[in-house]
């Protein structure tokens, strides 16, 4: 039997990981993609629970071009390697536009050589338009990235927007969340850092 009532062990669990990679826990030498999915599933709260975890890792199109400002091409297989949080976006979508920060956020607190935040802008959203919507709300850390035949938001089976998937360090889909969330909120910061840690 707990000492401690359920309502209060959801919170101390997430401070207990997220205060094991502020401390310095060693994330790069996590295995690829290992991380207990029922622990990580029990951290969700808020929007958070909106983010549904798959039975098993999803094949993604990894060498799907996209574009960035200057127009030179990447793939998702660029970032390999790394827990991603690919968010599918565009300027017009206002849901998308209001977790844009959040997101910003996120990237700027683990950001780096184990975790990255990719917004992928889909469809239709010119260069300037993406600028001006990054510098008026101060986006920082998030690169440009765009999507303009929506050819990869195609084959992913993204129907609507905003979209924001999980990417294990394999390049495979473990996790989706449909509409926008407060990307970081407790909840969200905690599960990326569980996922960092290992589960």
């Amino acid at each position: 039997m707990s000492l401690f009532p359920a309502a209060l062990l959801r919170p101390m669990r997430a401070v207990f990981l997220y205060t094991a990679v502020a401390l310095g826990a060693n994330l790069a030498a996590a295995p690829a993609a290992a991380f207990d999915r029922a622990a990580i599933e029990a951290l969700r709260e808020g929007d958070m629970r909106k983010l549904a975890f798959h039975a098993e890792p999803r094949e993604v199109p990894l060498s799907q071009v996209m574009r960035d400002a200057s127009d030179a091409e990447h793939s998702l297989s660029d970032w390999q390697g790394k827990w991603v949080v690919l968010n599918f976006w565009a300027t017009w979508c206002a849901p998308c536009r209001h977790e844009m920060p959040a997101l910003d956020r996120l990237e700027a607190e683990f950001g780096g050589d184990a975790f990255a935040v990719l917004p992928l802008a889909t469809g239709r959203n010119p260069v300037p338009a993406i600028e001006r919507f990054y510098e008026e709300t101060d986006l920082a850390h998030l690169p440009i990235l765009r999507d303009p035949t929506q050819a990869l938001s195609r084959q992913m089976g993204v129907l609507g927007l905003p979209v924001t998937v999980i990417l294990d360090p394999e390049g495979r889909e473990v996790a989706r969340l449909t509409g926008d969330a407060e990307w970081d909120s407790d909840s969200a910061r905690a599960i990326v850092a569980a996922l960092l840690a290992g589960g």
